[in-house]
């Protein structure tokens, strides 16, 4: 399967040195965070740059898939940098990653590498994390002293349940690719030399949806994640979880793509 980006000019987010690179094939985006020499940490100006490219792309409606990579071959990526926790480590970047979180289309995480710090909760935040053996992963927090922000905490106990979230995050220990897929940190491992094609073959059959109902079904599960069924606010969305999917049983789309398939199906072969 080819890759979907081969031939297509990388664009830097932002102006500074080392800003992530942004590739569009159509209605696809490709995000490669670019600092492969120091495990493409993030600086504060990288968030500012995610920010700002999230927002507009929650609202632009012309993106159906984001795939978010790392350069290199050796990690995805370290998180926040070091150098900036102390004095720029402010709302912006959980800002960022609740608004990578809550985009309304499908994210694909592509660990070309290890996972460190807070690139663990930016990989959470996609719908997807597909990695390859030999990556390893920690949350190095407690270890630093550092009590993790609430929306990272809340992935981490919602994507990973409470045993791997306290493991991870109480222990900063460090856990290889075969526990990260048993605990569902991976949706998938596959040989590093599958890894571009497996992402495409998501890309195929994401191109083939409904992007509203994408949309509708991904902000519910995220909902329904949080909030518990026995809750209120999780009645509440299942209400408008049926009200979605009667309003989707009725639209013309539906049944367009079902005669659709009807139709090929009934092709001789």
């Amino acid at each position: 399967m080819p890759d979907r980006f081969a031939g297509i000019a990388a664009e830097p987010l932002a102006a500074h040195q080392g800003a992530p690179l942004a590739q569009r094939a159509g209605d696809l985006l490709r995000i490669t965070l670019n600092r492969p020499a120091e495990h493409n940490r993030l600086d504060p100006a990288d968030v500012d740059a995610l920010l700002a490219l999230f927002e507009r792309l929650a609202t632009d409606g012309g993106t159906r898939a984001l795939v978010v990579t790392g350069a290199g071959e050796k990690t995805f990526s370290s998180g926040y940098t070091l150098d900036a926790i102390v004095d720029e480590l402010d709302a912006r970047f959980e800002r960022m990653l609740d608004a990578l979180e809550s985009l309304p289309f499908v994210t694909i995480a592509a660990l070309n590498g290890s996972v460190y710090g807070g690139a663990t909760d930016l990989a959470l935040c996609c719908d997807f994390r597909i990695g390859s053996p030999g990556l390893k992963m920690f949350m190095p927090a407690a270890k630093f002293g550092l009590h993790y922000y609430p929306g990272g905490l809340r992935r981490y106990l919602t994507r990973l349940g409470l045993p791997a979230a306290s493991k991870l995050m109480l222990t900063a220990m460090t856990i290889e690719s075969d526990e990260m897929l048993r605990i569902g940190f991976l949706t998938e491992m596959v040989p590093r030399e599958a890894l571009g094609a497996r992402v495409d073959a998501y890309l195929d059959h994401v191109s083939r949806t409904a992007p509203k109902v994408v949309a509708q079904m991904k902000r519910h599960l995220h909902a329904m994640a949080q909030a518990g069924l026995d809750s209120p606010d999780g009645r509440a969305t299942m209400a408008a979880m049926a009200a979605a999917y009667r309003e989707s049983l009725a639209s013309d789309e539906l049944h367009e793509r079902l005669a659709r398939l009807l139709e090929e199906r009934q092709r001789p072969k």
